[in-house]
């Protein structure tokens, strides 16, 4: 009753306000906004012949059209170890001549039984006391360089890509790589901690004793298992993984903020089979340019899908508040709160859009499988959906779900640490494909197609049928032009990108510096006229002092009403003294 009654005076009022509150005004004009300079969708950087299937040194390499393909002689060296393959092929690489190493056919079918990794822990986008700006950078989109931890494989030479300028070496990137080793392969996993503070490797869901063979913890947890491993050390990890599946490691240090720092990565263990040779680094994640037999049994290729998150807090302020590490770890470990951060960034296998265009996207041909391993490395539970397509899912945390449990969806919802893998089909039946294009793929969850809260960022990501890349390797859109995604301006929230969308651009922002001039004014100015002396009148009352008037009578008969028994007992009781 009460809502009707303030409605109606609500109401009342609009319909009897003055008609000047109503009157239109010019707007000013539209300012037209530069998007600055703008990087090139792809550049000739990356030699054409890194695109082709080729053979090095007997690995058998797939043809990757993307722009930015990984280095050939690196997979080579993945696949064969750093002892396998020729001074060549070691030399077109930054990889520490023991990074891999590769021996003994113990079970003789003809591939390696024991291997040997070496992993560093590498600081991207670091704070240094010489420089102003960050050093060795990697830039998640045009100008964005949140403060990374990584492991990275064991590399030699210089970590920017140059003394000329401090962009970080291939190698050394978001996300920490993946890691492809065989069933039943004895592995050594020597962490050499090249950091300033502390760190660890959990080997998360892989099969592994929680003591080694000499006594030692093995699990990479302090609380009960080993020690952490101070700068400068080292800590080899032994495992013989009996079960194949995908699951991942990270730092067990202090991991509510080591995680989401970029100590984390997906570990893959294959299913064996002979003379079967994995790619034991997949830097940056993305395409597997030498998937194992196992997979190539079904599927023609492979991606791993590593996304991720970063809070500016912790990224950009608290990895950069000091450059003696006892600060670092003071404001890190007992001042952030990690209860109340919100993320910023998300990226897919390091990047947000649109430079996930250049690395993750994901090539298909009608009527053919693929295979995507899928981590979810964020906060927050990632909602997977592809447009276009209903992919299977295969396994959860590694664990084959069975053919009658497989589910087709077109969303899949991953927990924080979860990874599935998906069947992503090419068939174009109206279930699994819907047919040959250009389709995105992201999170579903609104906030990770942002980039700092500007649309559209973040994790976005696109399945390319074949017909539909250019010859670098870029889809050839049908939508809007994709350039101004590559401005600076636009993720300063300087350029409205909306504003070119038509020729009046309608969209653009108001100029409110302009000098201008409207041609309608909202009340207009009338000259007064004489007119003869007249008596004055008393003024009649206005609409609304009587719609007020009104009410306040209705509410005083309401109460008196309400209240009569009452006020006549009283009355009564007066007449009757």
């Amino acid at each position: 009753m009460h809502k009707n009654l303030l409605t109606f005076i609500w109401g009342a009022t609009m319909l009897l306000a003055h008609s000047w509150s109503q009157a239109a005004s010019d707007l000013p004009p539209t300012a037209k906004v530069d998007m600055g300079p703008v990087e090139e969708v792809c550049s000739d950087f990356i030699s054409p012949e890194w695109r082709k299937e080729q053979v090095i040194d007997g690995v058998t390499i797939q043809a990757s059209r993307l722009c930015n393909p990984d280095n050939p002689s690196d997979i080579a060296a993945f696949v064969k170890g750093t002892n396998g393959v020729s001074m060549k092929t070691l030399m077109e690489t930054q990889l520490a001549a023991d990074a891999i190493t590769m021996s003994d056919d113990i079970d003789g079918d003809g591939d390696p039984d024991k291997i040997i990794i070496r992993l560093e822990v590498v600081e991207l986008n670091g704070h240094s006391p010489d420089m102003k700006d960050p050093t060795t950078t990697f830039d998640i989109a045009p100008g964005i360089q949140p403060t990374f931890w990584v492991f990275a494989p064991k590399t030699r030479d210089m970590s920017t890509k140059s003394i000329y300028e401090l962009v970080a070496n291939p190698l050394l990137r978001v996300p920490s790589p993946a890691i492809h080793v065989e069933q039943d392969d004895v592995i050594w996993l020597i962490l050499e901690n090249t950091h300033y503070l502390p760190h660890s490797i959990h080997l998360h869901g892989i099969d592994h004793p929680f003591m080694d063979m000499s006594g030692v913890g093995n699990d990479g947890v302090a609380q009960t298992s080993n020690m952490d491993t101070m700068p400068g050390e080292s800590k080899t990890y032994v495992i013989k993984p009996r079960q194949a599946g995908t699951m991942y490691y990270h730092c067990h240090v202090q991991p509510h903020t080591h995680i989401p720092m970029g100590l984390q990565g997906i570990f893959v263990v294959e299913e064996n089979r002979p003379n079967n040779w994995p790619q034991t680094f997949n830097v940056g994640a993305g395409q597997v340019r030498h998937p194992s037999v196992a997979v190539l049994e079904k599927y023609a290729r492979e991606y791993d899908l590593h996304y991720g998150s970063a809070d500016k807090e912790l990224h950009n302020v608290i990895a950069r508040s000091a450059n003696d590490p006892r600060l670092i770890a003071k404001h890190m470990n007992t001042e952030y709160d990690v209860t109340d951060a919100t993320d910023d960034y998300f990226m897919l296998n390091g990047r947000s859009f649109p430079y996930t265009l250049r690395e993750s996207l994901i090539e298909m041909q009608q009527d053919e499988k693929v295979k995507l391993r899928i981590y979810n490395g964020t906060q927050d539970t990632l909602a997977f959906h592809a447009h276009g397509h209903k992919p299977t899912a295969t396994h959860y945390d590694g664990v084959d779900n069975g053919p009658n449990s497989y589910m087709t969806r077109d969303v899949h919802a991953i927990a924080p640490a979860q990874r599935l893998d998906l069947e992503l089909s090419g068939v174009d039946d109206g279930l699994h494909s819907f047919g040959p294009g250009i389709w995105m793929f992201h999170d579903h969850v609104e906030k990770a197609f942002t980039t700092d809260g500007i649309g559209e960022g973040g994790d976005i990501s696109l399945v390319v049928y074949r017909d539909f890349l250019d010859e670098k390797g870029m889809p050839k859109s049908h939508g809007m032009d994709l350039t101004p995604y590559f401005s600076k301006e636009l993720w300063k929230r300087n350029y409205p990108i909306w504003q070119d969308y038509d020729k009046w651009h309608s969209l653009g922002l108001p100029d409110l510096k302009a000098d201008y001039k409207p041609s309608k004014v909202a009340v207009q100015t009338v000259k007064e006229q004489w007119a003869p002396a007249t008596p004055q009148a008393e003024p009649e009352s206005s609409a609304f002092g009587k719609l007020v008037f009104g009410l306040i009578l209705g509410l005083l008969s309401y109460v008196l009403i309400i209240n009569r028994k009452m006020i006549y007992d009283r009355v009564r009781k007066l007449i009757n003294k």
